[in-house]
Parts: structure tokens; sequence; C-alpha cells
């Protein structure tokens, strides 16, 4: 059964239908690709999805400590090629993340962090990109009081 369906609206735009939940999303081309860039592009919804996929799976792994990453922030950069064929070349994930534990912000021991961090790459939407696509991700954790 599909996951999603999707009709062509003309003007280069999209409606995309997720069958399960359904939530729309709509899709424009970007304004230096022929579009009006009033909606995410398609390639930005591939930078979108590295970092939802980030802290999704970071969140579910602090989950399993009793960690919420609530209040945790991403700023997504997606970086296309200058040159034919026209592709993303980058993606710039800038992560906050801030760990809760019973409504108090502390910042995780050195083992905890550096364990959610390795998720961060390798994350189902990381490991599933071309190698080509450069994944820079920067991880900041706010500071807190130690556990």
């Amino acid at each position: 059964m599909a996951t999603i369906h999707i009709d062509y609206l003309g003007e280069l735009r999209t409606d995309c239908v997720h069958l399960q939940s359904g939530t729309h999303i709509n899709t424009d081309a970007p304004t230096d690709n022929q579009g009006l860039g009033e909606a995410f592009s398609p390639t930005d919804l591939v930078a979108n999805a590295l970092g939802t996929c980030i802290i999704t799976t970071m969140a579910i792994f602090a989950r399993r400590d009793g960690i919420d990453l609530k209040g945790s922030v991403l700023d997504v950069t997606k970086v296309m090629t200058s040159k034919p064929p026209r592709r993303i070349a980058r993606i710039e994930i800038n992560l906050i993340l801030r760990a809760n534990q019973e409504g108090n912000l502390f910042l995780p021991d050195d083992e905890t962090r550096a364990r959610l961090e390795k998720i961060a790459h390798t994350c189902p939407v990381a490991i599933s990109l071309h190698p080509d696509v450069e994944q820079a991700v920067n991880i900041q954790w706010e500071k807190g009081v130690l556990v």
C-alpha cells in the first residue's frame, strides 16, 4: 500500500498527502529554478528529512535513558551545486540540544552525549543519502546542571 499520494497542481506545485494521517504538505519549485518559492521545494524536504530524522532518532534513544530532548532546536541549510547537474551538494545542520530529566535541564555525561551524537550521523536518512551529499552536523549541548 502507498505511503504518500501526490497530486500535481500545475505551475510546478504539488499537494502531497500522508495517507496514514491525512497530513498535507505542498511543494513549489524554488525561485532559482522557475518556481515561486511559496512552499518547500522537493530538495528542501530532503534537507528537512535529514534534520527531523536526526532529532527524532536521538530522542528515541534518549527516551530509553529517561531523557527528554523537548526544546532542542535545529537550523538546516541546504546548499545546491553551482554547476550542472543540479543536486544537493551539502546539508548543514546546527543543532542545540536541551536535555531534560524530570523537568530539569541538565548536561548528560560524556558517554551519553557521545552515544547520542553518533546517532545523529547514522540515522536512517543520513545513511540513505548519497555519499556525495556532504552532511555537516554541528551539535551543541545547552549547558545545564551536571548529572
